[in-house]
């Protein structure tokens, strides 16, 4: 159930604790807002006062625009803005995927390492996500 940990790591935990949301810097919170709206096909809605998405089972991306945003370099490149960590969405036909990414504005990485199990693009803010064939 707990996924690879062992009982140490468990008894650790916090109890009751879960993942509330996801907080996602950029430099246009509303744009982005939008974008991952359309491409996941989730609710719009606001959350602490800012532009969120919501799914149908409870995940939220909040969107916050940050002064100075600077966007990720991927792959990573000595004294760039590194990404931090990055989204892996599952669908069941990555080419069409991708189609559909692109015409809501998201590009194509340059750089490909995922054969024909995923592709990697930039969402218009520059953050990597991944599309990735669902088994």
């Amino acid at each position: 159930m707990y996924n690879n940990c062992d009982e140490r790591e468990v008894a650790l935990m916090i109890e009751g604790i879960c993942l509330g949301n996801v907080m996602v810097d950029c430099d246009d919170q509303n744009k982005l807002r939008e974008f991952y709206a359309e491409l996941l096909g989730w609710e719009r809605c606001e959350l602490y006062d800012l532009p969120a998405v919501r799914s149908e089972n409870g995940i939220v991306f909040l969107f916050i625009s940050e002064p100075g945003y600077v966007v990720p370099v991927w792959p990573e490149q000595e004294g760039k803005q590194q990404k931090q960590m990055h989204f892996d969405f599952q669908v069941p036909d990555v080419s069409a995927a991708v189609k559909q990414a692109e015409s809501l504005g998201a590009v194509k990485a340059p750089e490909q390492f995922g054969g024909t199990y995923f592709v990697t693009m930039f969402d218009p803010a520059g953050h990597p996500f991944c599309l990735c064939k669902a088994d």
